[in-house]
């Protein structure tokens, strides 16, 4: 290392897209943008593009559990970020393989609806979520929706409310990300303190891979040692970047978002 500081490095713990929008080809374009290395345990497989999703296959947890070991083993992991699990099997396969990280920051995205409408996490599997993963969470950050969800808090739960159950179910901390609302404003909460995060705000543009993008990029700013908060910060104004300078003509449906400025490279 000739005393050379090292490089961070993010595990990602995800689905992967056919079309590169979303999962972890999303997560690894984020970690680049961010200066981390990015390693990844793949959780599936989709055969999917911009205007759907025409398969998922689970991976095994065996080998979802072998991946996680194979980085652990041979790679420091200063951050983690856990996207589509998909099924009971796949989270109970992720929670043992999160033993291997122990002390290592992690970032849950609840990834449960695919940009086009399909279903990413059954039904039946989302108590195991809450239950398995969201106590591991360093940061979590499901949209509205999903917040929804999580808590089985009805539509007249405020986002406010919906960030504080969330931390009662045992996140360590979470930003409900407000893109499902007319506000468009992020809120962290840690327990003690609630924070407005805003940022610029792009309507009518692609968002296909945002919010990927978003935890990736706030997974990436832990591992560079931020605070949650400010990494939540960080990610907003990351994430909002990309969808501004998201990839409309790749595709017939949305096209991706773009992190590291595909368009503006020679």
């Amino acid at each position: 290392m000739n005393g050379e500081k090292p490089i961070p490095t993010v595990l990602a713990i995800a689905g992967s897209d056919s079309g590169g929008g979303a999962g972890v080809q999303a997560d690894l374009k984020a970690f680049a943008a961010c200066g981390v290395h990015g390693t990844t345990a793949i959780t599936a497989i989709t055969a999917q593009n911009t205007v759907g999703v025409d398969l998922i296959e689970a991976i095994s947890p065996a080998m979802i559990i072998a991946q996680i070991k194979a980085v652990a083993d041979d790679i420091r992991v200063d951050a983690v970020k856990i996207g589509m699990l998909g099924d009971r099997a796949t989270i109970e396969a992720v929670a043992t393989g999160l033993e291997l990280l122990d002390g290592v920051p992690v970032v849950l995205d609840p990834v449960m609806v695919s940009e086009s409408g399909a279903d990413l996490l059954a039904g039946e599997a989302r108590q195991s979520l809450v239950d398995l993963i969201l106590p591991r969470a360093t940061v979590t950050t499901p949209n509205i929706p999903e917040a929804r969800v999580i808590t089985g808090l009805d539509e007249t739960e405020t986002q406010a409310g919906l960030a504080r159950e969330i931390v009662r179910l045992g996140a360590g901390s979470v930003v409900v990300t407000g893109g499902h609302s007319e506000a468009m404003i992020d809120l962290f909460y840690d327990g003690e303190s609630e924070v407005e995060i805003t940022g610029e705000v792009h309507p009518g543009r692609s968002a296909h891979g945002s919010g990927c993008t978003h935890s990736s990029a706030l997974a990436a700013m832990l591992a560079l040692g931020h605070e949650p908060v400010e990494a939540a910060r960080k990610a907003r104004a990351i994430a909002s970047r990309a969808v501004a300078d998201s990839l409309e003509e790749i595709g017939a449906g949305p096209g991706p978002v773009d992190v590291i400025g595909v368009r503006r490279r020679p």
